[in-house]
């Protein structure tokens, strides 16, 4: 092996790693700003089901080895999270890390903490693995209330029954004909992870679903 290709080898690997928040005051939009408004006609504290948009969050999809120790370590050092196991979910504070596939996780948070939080991941992680930002490219919605759960059983083929689907799962699925990651964060609550193109259909989609619920707005606190 010649002496460039030698060098070439050895050099380390440069990864640009771009803040995406702009300095200047520019006002963000969320795929669901034009949308995300209180449904007409509806009462509040009596609707089966509510729909609301949790937007702007810092979206990393991380890549690496599940079976690496020093990888496992790594990701908890920088997140503060544990790698969770198959089709299940870690969460701590504002913080949630979730099983995408046997190689992928996804870690969403505060929006402003995209840019530290994958510094964070690229100090602490080495070797063969991969962080992502994909915040601009997908958006977070949460189903809540006693109806919840058949509004998702009339969108996904996925069986959503609790003894197959029980709090902390997490699937990645068909939501009408577009995809969705699921999470089960409580008996009567779930969060969807949509791509940011079909975020308005899956919306609309929700919205239509959830008419003979009573749908509303956020559930009050």
């Amino acid at each position: 092996m010649s002496e460039a290709v030698n060098a070439a080898v050895n050099e380390p690997i440069r990864v640009a790693v771009m803040e995406q928040l702009p300095k200047a005051n520019v006002t963000a939009r969320s795929p669901l700003a034009h949308s995300t408004r209180v449904v007409p006609g509806t009462i509040q504290e009596t609707a089966g089901v509510y729909l609301w948009e949790e937007a702007l969050r810092t979206h990393l999809a991380i890549r690496g080895n599940a079976g690496s120790a020093d990888f496992s370590r790594g990701v908890e050092a920088a997140t503060g999270l544990a790698l969770p196991d198959r089709l299940q979910c870690s969460q701590s504070g504002d913080w949630s890390l979730s099983w995408i596939a046997p190689d992928e996780w996804l870690l969403i948070g505060p929006g402003k903490e995209a840019y530290a939080m994958e510094l964070s991941l690229r100090a602490q992680l080495d070797g063969h693995y991969a962080v992502i930002n994909l915040s601009g490219g997908q958006t977070l919605l949460r189903l809540a209330g006693p109806k919840a759960r058949l509004v998702l059983m009339k969108s996904c083929p996925y069986d959503m029954h609790d003894r197959n689907f029980p709090v902390g799962k997490v699937v990645t699925t068909v939501l009408a004909k577009s995809q969705a990651t699921v999470h089960r964060i409580g008996d009567e609550e779930w969060a969807l992870v949509v791509r940011r193109s079909f975020a308005d259909y899956v919306w609309r989609w929700l919205m239509d679903a959830g008419k003979e619920y009573d749908l509303g707005p956020r559930r009050p606190e």
